[in-house]
């Protein structure tokens, strides 16, 4: 690319990761004012539970988001799901109120979690914890901080079970169980749980074979951005925006650790 364009470019991409940061943390705070107190909630697709502060959040991310860029696409937990998406190069990709079962139970790890997607990859990221004061961001090629300080993934491949996130199944795939050793305490966000590694807070973190676009895009550039990988168990990056949002087994951790990570289940699986 020239370096005119390049700089356009360049320019074009903070300006919607402004927007971005300043439309979720805009979102965070509707839903803390809204947190602890008695909401109306009902469950969808048989087990996943909403409330109004979802549908609060989503509209104003919304309403923020296609107004400054009308021309980019929308993919969203809490909105009925449009294939002119598909045919967009740029869409927002956003989980209003990741950790809704924590947010209804009155725990503190949920988050409100968006990213910009350009051609598959999340370029921008912003992922907002407000009842615990966290507000993570990144931008590709630019790093990631949390609350302003750069943040990086912890190096090595040492595997210690009190530093792994995830499904208790996945993580003895990993480490054999032990009555004495447990494993981080369970984190109900996933993006949140993603962006613990992305801080040096756990060493490496799974996701279920059920997460949706919503629920990584952003967290996944964070990882990135602080050193660290996202993929399937296999080594697959992810890639968003395609018709099926679906996900199956991740692992996210430092380089080094992930790349050990990925080769213990490649030979388990060839074992």
């Amino acid at each position: 690319m020239p370096g005119a364009d390049r700089s356009i470019a360049s320019e074009a991409l903070t300006r919607d990761g402004d927007i971005l940061a300043s439309a979720v943390k805009e979102a965070g705070e509707l839903a803390l004012g809204m947190f602890r107190t008695e909401l109306r909630s009902w469950v969808k697709g048989g087990s996943s539970p909403v409330s109004e502060a979802d549908i609060a959040a989503n509209d104003l991310l919304h309403d923020r988001l296609q107004k400054a860029a009308p021309d980019y696409g929308w993919l969203s937990e809490e909105s009925a799901d449009e294939a002119a998406r598909l045919d967009k190069a740029n869409v927002w990709i956003v989980d209003p109120i990741d950790g809704t079962r924590s947010f209804l139970a009155g725990r503190d790890d949920w988050c409100v979690s968006a990213a910009l997607v350009t051609q598959g990859n999340p370029v921008a990221a912003a992922v907002f914890a407000p009842a615990s004061g966290e507000f993570f961001l990144a931008v590709k090629g630019c790093g990631a901080t949390l609350n302003g300080a750069p943040v990086t993934a912890t190096e090595g491949t040492d595997i210690n079970l009190p530093r792994l996130a995830g499904p208790k199944p996945l993580l003895e795939r990993l480490v054999p169980p032990s009555e004495n050793v447990l494993p981080h305490p369970r984190i109900g966000s996933l993006a949140l749980r993603l962006c613990r590694v992305a801080e040096g807070r756990i060493d490496a973190a799974f996701a279920g074979g059920a997460s949706k676009d919503w629920d990584l895009a952003a967290a996944d550039l964070i990882v990135q951005e602080a050193g660290g990988r996202i993929t399937s168990l296999a080594g697959e990056p992810l890639v968003y925006n395609l018709q099926d949002v679906t996900h199956g087994v991740l692992v996210a951790a430092g380089r080094e650790r992930h790349a050990r990570i990925v080769e213990h289940f490649r030979k388990r699986a060839t074992s």
